[in-house]
């Protein structure tokens, strides 16, 4: 169920909404292939009128499901919006769409969670990554291809043009 909220209960106080929205509401199970969102968005948000605008202000919290992408480890990320701030006009192109006096913040959670999602999610900071391969110290056999160490660059370096 979307998270909406009624605009002429904020004609006569601000609204707080409080709760919690699963996962798949906000439709992000492709959004990324090393951060997976299946754990529910944590909300505690105020809807204030500001004119004929609205404001939303308040708290976003969600756990993501994480690989490493230097070990590809599982972890758990925090995701954590302190301050999250939205502003939605009354007319103009940026006019949220109203249906019976409700107005859907699926959209805006989902666009904001997207834009916190971790580009490289790591398990440490200090992460080595892979362990090194216990071939990697063999030495190389001539005719069994290229070297370990040799690059990609180094192929392209060859040619002539």
């Amino acid at each position: 169920m979307p998270l909406t909220i009624n605009i002429r209960h904020l004609a006569e106080k601000d609204l707080r909404v409080k709760g919690k929205l699963a996962a798949t509401e906000l439709e992000l199970d492709h959004a990324d292939d090393l951060a997976r969102a299946r754990l529910p968005l944590h909300y505690d948000l105020t809807a204030h009128q500001a004119g004929r605008d609205v404001l939303v202000r308040g708290r976003l919290e969600m756990g993501l499901d994480c690989e490493c992408a230097r070990c590809l480890k599982p972890f758990r990320f925090r995701l954590e919006i302190a301050d999250w701030l939205l502003h939605l006009p009354a007319d103009g192109p940026e006019k949220p769409v109203l249906k019976e006096d409700l107005m859907d913040l699926t959209p805006y959670l989902r666009e904001a969670i997207l834009l916190e999602f971790p580009q490289h999610p790591l398990c440490d900071s200090n992460c080595a990554g892979l362990p090194q391969r216990a071939d990697a110290n063999r030495p190389h056999k001539e005719g069994s291809g290229p070297a370990p160490e040799a690059s990609a660059w180094a192929e392209l370096n060859k040619l002539k043009f």
